[in-house]
């Protein structure tokens, strides 16, 4: 019997980088969220295992031979025939493959009826995995494993856009000005308004973003477009970019700055969308 589960695109909406451990690893502070846009993995219990790859995003992971889904769905030993329905941009910054290894591991434990694999396991498959195997608001350090509760946080709608270029993450690593900065505040504040989330948000970083600039500078451009929409209340680039999120108040302001974004910039991907939070 098939099943579904929805990968939802994760936001970092900070990022500090805050050390380097001895191998080399950069330990972060992030405040990570997710939105109601994203890729769906389903699957059929059956030998032998099998991956298609479908949805309009599907192209950019072509000739990609073992992906994070199989590699997931190793982790998990269960075997099975799993369809990956395409929707996020790759290598964007949103954790679209972490969220699709983190979807898989969760459809198929569901499916055969066992348990997640352990922590370390999970970590194994990539930094992002662990918090997108939660999907709901977290904050997130070291390299990935330090998985913290948020105060609740106020419904916000997000615009996402990404110009559809490739940036190298170990580039902007390694183009750090300095890898010892400040963290967030050790207490995150109980937000009660979208303008409130925006304004915490503004007053912490995302380290990787000049960098990014610095390589893409289209990515400037992007950040700039979100801003001069009418309702933006900010804008930053999410992860190591390309991906852009402005944030909204209402669904309307989101929905008509996606559009005119779209018919502005038709070569670029846009998606508006709700704060995600898993039902469970």
């Amino acid at each position: 019997m098939a099943a579904t589960e929805f990968a939802p695109a994760k936001i970092n909406l900070t990022l500090h980088v805050t050390g380097r451990r001895a191998d080399g690893y950069h330990l972060l502070d992030s405040l990570v969220v997710f939105a109601g846009v994203g890729d769906r993995v389903s699957g059929t219990l059956a030998d032998p295992p099998s991956l298609a790859v479908t949805g309009p995003m599907a192209a950019g992971l072509s000739g990609e031979g073992d992906n994070l889904v199989l590699r997931a769905a190793r982790a998990m030993g269960v075997s099975a025939q799993i369809v990956l329905e395409k929707h996020l941009p790759v290598s964007s910054g949103i954790g679209g493959g972490s969220a699709d290894a983190a979807a898989t591991l969760r459809l198929l434990a569901r499916m055969a009826g066992r348990p997640l694999p352990g922590a370390a396991e999970v970590l194994a498959l990539g930094a992002d995995v662990p918090v997108c195997l939660q999907s709901r608001s977290t904050r997130m350090t070291g390299i990935g494993e330090g998985l913290a509760a948020v105060p609740p946080l106020p419904q916000v709608w997000l615009v996402l856009v990404n110009p559809g270029v490739a940036v190298s993450t170990p580039d902007i690593f390694r183009s750090l000005p300095r890898a010892d900065n400040a963290p967030m505040p050790r207490d995150l504040p109980r937000l009660k308004s979208a303008a409130e989330l925006a304004a915490f948000a503004a007053m912490q970083r995302n380290d990787l973003e000049a960098p990014a600039v610095a390589l893409q500078p289209v990515i400037g451009r992007v950040r700039q477009a979100l801003t001069a929409q009418t309702g933006c209340l900010f804008a930053r680039m999410s992860g190591s970019g390309a991906t852009c999120f402005g944030l909204f108040a209402d669904p309307l302001s989101a929905s008509a700055a996606a559009r005119a974004l779209r018919v502005a910039e038709p070569g670029w991907w846009v998606a508006d969308a709700a704060l995600y939070q898993p039902q469970s």
